[in-house]
């Protein structure tokens, strides 16, 4: 039974052994990549555009209201309800159109980061066979602890060409 104990022991060791765990910063090396300015600055275009759409439903909406004002009185009472119905629906649009502006640029940013994410991968790919790592972790708010021996974030950034200094 012995026997058996020890050897259990010593798989679990041996087991424990071969497992090499690093850690990585995604946000900060997304933070020091010169392509993200131009991704900020290919959303903050998208969210001006929706801007400009919604400024025009707007108009289109106020020219409705001041259209009925000054036909209202030649008009006939299921005119009066037609142009109503028009005047609700432009309402409703533009709250629609609020409320689906946000996500559409949520959708707009992700869609244009993705392929900074997948540089980042294609990075580390290549840092964590290279060191022999066998898991990288994110350093986020659910990683308890980690020490910066097993940080690979700034080999992943050497990777990708981008300097730092030391301050950094």
């Amino acid at each position: 039974m012995k026997y058996l104990n020890v050897l259990f022991l010593f798989v679990c060791l041996s087991g424990f052994s071969q497992t090499k765990v690093g850690t990585i910063n995604v946000d900060y090396i997304i933070s020091k990549m010169p392509e993200l300015e131009t991704v900020k600055k290919q959303v903050e275009e998208y969210g001006t555009k929706l801007d400009t759409d919604l400024q025009k439903k707007v108009t289109e909406y106020q020219a409705k209201i001041d259209a009925y004002k000054t036909s209202e009185a030649s008009l006939t009472e299921e005119q009066k309800k037609e142009k109503q119905q028009e005047i609700i629906d432009a309402e409703n649009d533009i709250a629609k159109f609020q409320q689906n502006g946000s996500k559409l640029i949520s959708i707009n940013r992700d869609e244009k980061m993705r392929p900074l994410y997948t540089k980042i991968g294609e990075a580390l790919d290549k840092v964590a066979e290279a060191e022999g790592y066998t898991q990288i972790l994110t350093a986020n708010s659910s990683l308890a602890y980690y020490s910066n021996d097993y940080d690979v974030t700034l080999l992943v950034l050497k990777e990708l060409g981008i300097t730092v200094t030391e301050e950094e």
